[in-house]
């Protein structure tokens, strides 16, 4: 499975591929399974069906590395919008970018003054604006746009990955500073120099890390922690502790992606947890599509009879 992994995430920076998959009618189709459209009328369509399951979103626009300012200032105008619509719907939802969707390669002054810009709308919202982690060379810069906006007193949570072994002093650094957390064990292809190989060991920091959050926000009343995995186990283990530490439900949220894990979804909900489920959409969906791939590798024969039946 570390091998399939490994391919299917080099992969995804293969342009060729990209070029095919994107026009190919029988991949666009088995991508219906993690997402429910391009657009976003079909993201906020999925948020109404999830509110009546009593499960709240987080959606986002998908694209990254962008190559002008003007993409990024459109990007930006977007998500203004979408950060509108759900205000003016009522939703229970919230946006999270990627800052290199908002120019981070480009203009770190630009980037800066278009994320703190969509935090201050979302705050007249009553709601946070979220910031995804991409790539381990992205952190430092990442973070520093979290604190930008929490300079502002506005609040903002951010994507820390487990597997980063420098993970622990950056939550350390951020929990004190009222900083949400969305925990992940993370995506990306990184060299064991930065990120922990094995999976026992990402699942034991991952597990580590949730309790010590958990504790904290439960004895300081914290930002919200979102528990972001699909892993049963670890999931049951996370219940566990919950229940040995009465770690009351205010203080997190299970965070899964749309398509996955959804008999899981359902049931936590129906439990009484509080589940949000993130929801993407857009056009540049290949890279993205091909790390949720290598999340669980097993979902590459669900393409393979897709194709087949295509």
């Amino acid at each position: 499975m570390r091998l399939a992994r490994k391919a299917l995430l080099a992969l995804s920076t293969h342009r060729g591929l990209t070029t095919w998959a994107t026009h190919s009618k029988v991949v666009r189709r088995s991508v219906t399974r993690f997402m429910p459209g391009e657009r976003l009328d079909d993201a906020l369509g999925a948020a109404r069906e999830l509110r009546a399951r009593r499960m709240g979103v987080i959606v986002t626009e998908l694209g990254e590395n962008l190559t002008t300012p003007d993409d990024a200032r459109a990007v930006a105008a977007r998500y203004a919008a979408a950060i509108e619509r759900i205000a003016s719907e009522g939703l229970d939802a919230y946006v999270s970018i990627k800052p290199t969707q908002l120019g981070l390669d480009l203009d770190r002054t630009l980037c800066e003054a278009l994320v703190v810009r969509l935090a201050d709308l979302a705050a007249a919202s009553g709601r946070s604006l979220w910031i995804d982690m991409e790539s381990s060379r992205y952190v430092d810069d990442t973070l520093a746009l979290v604190t930008a906006v929490r300079q502002r007193a506005l609040p903002v949570g951010v994507a820390i990955q487990a597997y980063l072994y420098r993970s622990a002093a950056d939550v350390d650094t951020l929990a004190p500073a009222g900083v949400s957390i969305r925990l992940v064990k993370g995506a990306y292809l990184e060299p064991p120099s930065v990120a922990m190989p094995r999976k026992r060991d990402v699942d034991d920091n991952y597990f580590g890390l949730a309790t010590r959050l958990l504790t904290s926000a439960a004895r300081t009343g914290g930002p919200t922690i979102h528990l972001a995995t699909h892993d049963r186990l670890l999931i049951e283990r996370l219940e566990a502790f919950i229940r040995t530490e009465r770690i009351p439900d205010s203080v997190y949220e299970y965070a899964m992606l749309y398509g996955i894990q959804t008999s899981l979804q359902q049931r936590l909900a129906a439990e009484g947890r509080r589940v949000r489920v993130l929801i993407s959409y857009g056009a540049n969906w290949f890279p993205w599509y091909m790390r949720r791939l290598a999340e669980r590798p097993a979902n590459v024969w669900f393409v393979a009879r897709n194709l087949v039946g295509g």
